[in-house]
């Protein structure tokens, strides 16, 4: 191991470890919801959480969908659903249209004092939170030969300590403008309805793992009103340089 890797180690610990985190939640400092466009440009995000067998489960036809009409999206994928699902997590990190992003190791809230939200518990430390990160990047690293760029905290919540450990190390936070799916609750209009309220620069959460659920009944409709608005999709490294984080 090189000093740069090492001191992306160890730095963190150091300087974060004695700052007690003032912020929770999903938009705190450093987290990014939006970006600057002059295009009629919306950012799609998935997540795939894994964990459970129901939270494993993979929408065949939600991503068919994306890839028969040439719509690019950012995939934010838990290293649980990856040991779940291997063929199908490497032919989405084949297709081009996709970008493979991480969604934990454990699926934790990113907390360094073990905050938790809707009964799951957070990373308790710095040295959670960096495992939390690390863990799955070196996964997908591994599988795929290429790092994430973005991460998203199992239930997108976060302190700012956390935050800011992770762009220490590189890690954009992929946070977001509009909630798609909520979970994958939302009935398909509600889905729709979110979707098409969606404006420029704005990034929008989904879920790919419950096929069971109204997500990919709404997305296909909101995406089928967008185009006809005239909208296009980009996926996050795509804009990365046009970025909006919350100060």
């Amino acid at each position: 191991m090189n000093i740069k890797s090492l001191l992306c180690i160890f730095l963190p610990l150091v300087i974060y470890a004695q700052v007690p985190p003032v912020q929770w939640g999903e938009n705190v400092t450093g987290v990014t919801t939006q970006f600057h466009s002059d295009n009629k440009e919306i950012a799609l995000t998935f997540d795939a959480c894994g964990g459970s067998e129901r939270s494993s489960q993979y929408d065949e036809e939600l991503i068919e969908f994306l890839t028969l009409h040439r719509i690019p999206a950012t995939l934010f994928i838990n290293a649980r659903w990856i040991d779940a699902n291997p063929q199908t997590f490497m032919q989405l990190s084949r297709n081009p249209l996709f970008e493979i992003a991480n969604h934990g190791t454990a699926h934790k809230p990113l907390s360094v004092e073990g905050k938790n939200v809707y009964g799951i518990q957070g990373t308790a430390s710095v040295e959670e939170v960096m495992a939390e990160i690390q863990g799955n990047n070196e996964k997908i690293e591994k599988l795929t030969g290429k790092r994430p760029r973005f991460f998203r905290a199992g239930t997108a919540y976060y302190d700012e300590q956390a935050v800011a450990i992770a762009r220490s190390i590189g890690m954009e936070i992929g946070g977001f403008s509009i909630l798609g799916d909520a979970g994958a609750t939302f009935s398909a209009p509600k889905v729709a309805q979110q979707l098409m309220s969606a404006k420029s620069g704005d990034i929008v959460v989904f879920h790919m793992n419950h096929p069971e659920g109204g997500t990919r009944e709404g997305v296909v409709k909101g995406i089928e009103f967008l185009l006809t608005e005239g909208f296009s999709f980009v996926r996050l490294s795509d804009v990365k340089k046009n970025l909006i984080r919350i100060p």
